[in-house]
C-alpha cells in the first residue's frame, strides 16, 4: 500500500532550531542521494535505541530510512581527505531527546562507507562499516549496491526519479533534521548538521534487495516504501560533538542495541548463521 501525499504544511519547521555551525569538523558535499522510507511500530524501534532518545513519530508512526549517496569533497578541520570522494549508505530512524520537546534528530543503526578513514567515527559510537559500494546512474534511473567488507550485510536497490516534490509534511519531516546522535562510554553525543534544504523529486523502487534492516534488529520492511530522490546539497557542515543535554544520563543499553551488536559486528543477525535478504521486485 503506498503512503498517502503529505500535508501541504510542514509538521515540523518551527522547531528545527539549527544551531548555526560556526566552526566546523567536517565538510562535504551530498550528492546522488535517494532515500527509501517505511514506517515502522514505534515500540520496535524504540526497543533499539538507548535511554535518553525517544521515537519521533508522524501521525503516530516511527519511520526507518535507508539513504545510498555519494560523500564529495570531504575535508575534516579544513584538510581534505584522501579518496575525498566515496559512496556511503547509512539505515537511519528518527528520534528526540527524550526529556525534551527539542529540535529532531537522527539515530543511525549502521553508516556504510567507502573510505576506512570513517571508521574513526567509532570513537564517538557512529557505526561506520569499511564497505564496497558503488552508484550507476542512466538518465533518471539510479542504482546503488554495497557489501560489507568483513562480511555481513549487503544491498542493492534500483530507484527511477520522478517529478519535483515540495519539502513540506512528511517529506520535510523525513529529511529536514539538524542533529545525529550517538553513543559511546555511557555518553549520548549531539553532533550538529548544518546544509540548505533539499531539493527532493518523487521516485519509483524498481528493485530492492537488502538485509541492513534484520541485521540491524528490525522486522524486515514489509509495506511499499515512500522514496525520494535528490542531486544533493552543498555544503554539508558538520560541529563539534558535544554531550546531549538529556536531564538524565543514559543507562547501557539493551541487549539488543545496534550499538551493542555493532561492536560484535552489525553483519551477525539475531538468531541462525546469515540473514537472507530482502527481495522487492
Amino acid at each position: 500500500m503506498r503512503p498517502q501525499d503529505p500535508p501541504a504544511v510542514s509538521a515540523h519547521t518551527a522547531d528545527t532550531q539549527t544551531w548555526p555551525v560556526r566552526w566546523p569538523v567536517l565538510r562535504a558535499c551530498w550528492t546522488h542521494q535517494a532515500f527509501v522510507h517505511w514506517p515502522y511500530p514505534p515500540a520496535e524501534v524504540r526497543s533499539l535505541l538507548p535511554s535518553g532518545l525517544r521515537v519521533d513519530t508522524f501521525q503516530g508512526r516511527a519511520w526507518v530510512s535507508l539513504t545510498p549517496f555519494v560523500m564529495e569533497s570531504v575535508s575534516v578541520m579544513g584538510v581534505p581527505l584522501p579518496h575525498r570522494t566515496f559512496p556511503e549508505t547509512n539505515l537511519r530512524t528518527y528520534v528526540r531527546l527524550a526529556d525534551q520537546d527539542g529540535p529532531p534528530g537522527v539515530w543511525f543503526f549502521t553508516l556504510e562507507a567507502g573510505n576506512p578513514l570513517m571508521l574513526a567515527g567509532w570513537a564517538l559510537g557512529i557505526p561506520y562499516h569499511w564497505a564496497d559500494l558503488r552508484v550507476r546512474s542512466a538518465g533518471p534511473e539510479h542504482r546503488y549496491t554495497g557489501r560489507r567488507r568483513a562480511g555481513g550485510p549487503s544491498y542493492r536497490l534500483t530507484v527511477r526519479t520522478g517529478l519535483a516534490v515540495p519539502a513540506t509534511g512528511l517529506h520535510a519531516w523525513l529529511t529536514d533534521r539538524s542533529r545525529a546522535y550517538s553513543y559511546r562510554a555511557g555518553i549520548l553525543w549531539n553532533t550538529p548538521v548544518q546544509h540548505e534544504a533539499w531539493p527532493l523529486r518523487r521516485a519509483t523502487l524498481t528493485d530492492l534487495e537488502e538485509n541492513l534492516s534484520r541485521c540491524a534488529g528490525l522486522t524486515p520492511p514489509s509495506t511499499e516504501p515512500l522514496t525520494h530522490t535528490s542531486p544533493g546539497v552543498c555544503p554539508v557542515l558538520f560541529g563539534p560533538p558535544r554531550p546531549a543535554t538529556s536531564g538524565r544520563a543514559p543507562a547501557p543499553e539493551p541487549n539488543g542495541s545496534p550499538f551493542l551488536r555493532g561492536r560484535r559486528g552489525l553483519g551477525a543477525p539475531r538468531s541462525g548463521a546469515g540473514a537472507a535478504p530482502r527481495r522487492n521486485r
